[in-house]
């Protein structure tokens, strides 16, 4: 697709010779005769680039790059003048101008001006969407109370210089929160640089944390820089800190102290600038009580405590979850959508997952490959999360606290297990919205009529708990 261009000028001798010259290059051009009719076509069709005039009668070309930038900031703006000055031009690149040329134009270089104009929009439009990907990826989904809490630590955390220490247990998502802590704050712009500590030898940790020099140990061909040389001006994110050995924790602790470390086998004291983060999944108290973590180490890292909400804790995300999951799926590897029966999502909200988030993502990507039709029901999630607690990765007694009390009875249909699935998801729903119909029918999108229906249809007990 042509890119396209608007031009901008109250001389109609420049609108028709710059469209002649831009229309042979290949571009779709529109031309306006004022900086109103200019506000009027970047409603209803903005351009990729325009060429403003600066000098126009009304409204001038300043005021009308201002306003375009307002409401349409993305538009690449090319400001032209024939009897402009340093003043007006440093002016016109403060309210968003990406270039200034002077008039009279030449073809060459119109043509070659246009051309870098379109090359810069177009590598800023990919930037926009690698972005958005990027956020998207490593969106945190839900609205549960867990979350929202967690979001509003984030949001209070994120624009401190403060350490954080985030707890969970695996598969909850902590690096997503550290990437969100980093994303709220000063530093975003910089590198978020993750190591997973528990997945370093013992005999590489250093280096890989604080870089080598060349010939420093066997095998070490060249000079390497670590990842807090890597971090520099930006955040360090350290995984699974509970695994790493005394002797390495001793030199992180001083490099935190000091802001400052040597590579291995160096000399020269490297400074840097980082905002340090870690995660484990481990009681680092008892940790500390044991004498597998320094406590001084511990204190450094706890400046501010975020605790990962487990799946079970926020059930209510589920659904949210399961779509996110079906649109990366379906993104990253080109799978068919589908649907999840209501009968289906209450058997995935039923079960415990001991694999929190990553187990759930799995799962999906599991569903969707196996699953034939357009629709995953009841029958197929159950078996699909009965297969996984059953694989050789869980043992059998883990299966057992991990699968809901409704897998543990043998139906006799699909219908009853259906019924069966559907009584005990409603009851809950009922007891979440404290017996109120009205609110339980919208949560389930369905008539209130339909829900009294199923209610009497499964005998399902409308009382409060006692």
């Amino acid at each position: 697709m042509a890119a396209s261009i608007l031009i901008v000028d109250d001389e109609e001798g420049i609108r028709t010779s710059l469209r002649s010259i831009l229309e042979d290059e290949g571009y779709e051009v529109a031309t306006a005769a004022g900086g109103a009719e200019a506000l009027k076509i970047c409603g209803s069709d903005p351009p990729d680039l325009m060429m403003l005039d600066i000098w126009m009668p009304e409204m001038d070309g300043l005021e009308t790059l201002r306003r375009v930038k307002e409401f349409v900031p993305a538009t690449q703006v090319m400001m032209m003048s024939g009897h402009g000055s340093i003043e007006t031009a440093v002016k016109a690149v403060k309210l968003g101008a990406y270039d200034y040329i002077e008039k009279p134009l030449s073809l060459e270089n119109v043509t070659l001006r246009v051309k870098h104009a379109l090359e810069q929009y177009r590598l800023e439009q990919e930037n926009q969407t690698l972005r958005t990907k990027v956020q998207q990826k490593f969106e945190l989904v839900g609205q549960s109370p867990a979350m929202q809490q967690l979001r509003q630590l984030i949001e209070t955390a994120g624009p401190t210089n403060s350490r954080v220490l985030i707890g969970g247990e695996n598969g909850t998502g902590k690096e997503l929160v550290a990437r969100a802590i980093h994303m709220h704050s000063a530093r975003a712009d910089h590198p978020f640089v993750a190591v997973n500590c528990a997945a370093i030898p013992e005999t590489l940790i250093e280096s890989e944390l604080f870089g080598h020099e060349k010939g420093s140990f066997t095998g070490a061909t060249s000079m390497k820089r670590g990842q807090f040389e890597q971090a520099d001006g930006g955040t360090l994110f350290l995984d699974e800190i509970g695994d790493m050995s005394l002797n390495t924790q001793a030199k992180v602790l001083r490099a935190l102290q000091e802001q400052q470390f040597t590579r291995v086998g160096g000399t020269k004291l490297m400074k840097v600038d980082v905002r340090v983060l870690a995660a484990s999944n481990k009681d680092l108290e008892k940790e500390i009580q044991k004498g597998q973590f320094r406590e001084d180490l511990y204190y450094r890292l706890n400046v501010v405590p975020v605790v990962v909400p487990s799946l079970r804790e926020r059930r209510d995300d589920i659904p949210a979850l399961v779509r996110h999951f079906m649109n990366i799926h379906v993104e990253e590897q080109g799978l068919r959508m589908k649907e999840v029966s209501l009968e289906a999502m209450a058997v995935l909200q039923q079960y415990e997952w001991p694999g929190n988030i990553r187990e759930l993502r799995n799962l999906i990507e599991r569903l969707m490959i196996m699953v034939p039709g357009h629709v995953i029901d009841a029958s197929q999630a159950a078996m699909s999360i009965q297969g996984r607690a059953a694989g050789p990765s869980v043992s059998s007694s883990a299966a057992g606290q991990a699968a809901s009390p409704l897998f543990a009875k043998a139906y006799d249909s699909l219908r009853d297990a259906r019924n069966a699935f559907e009584k005990e998801y409603i009851g809950r729903k009922l007891r979440e919205h404290h017996w109120n119909i009205s609110r339980t029918a919208d949560d389930l999108q369905i008539e209130r009529s339909h829900l009294h229906r199923k209610i009497k249809l499964l005998d399902v007990e409308m009382r409060p708990e006692g």
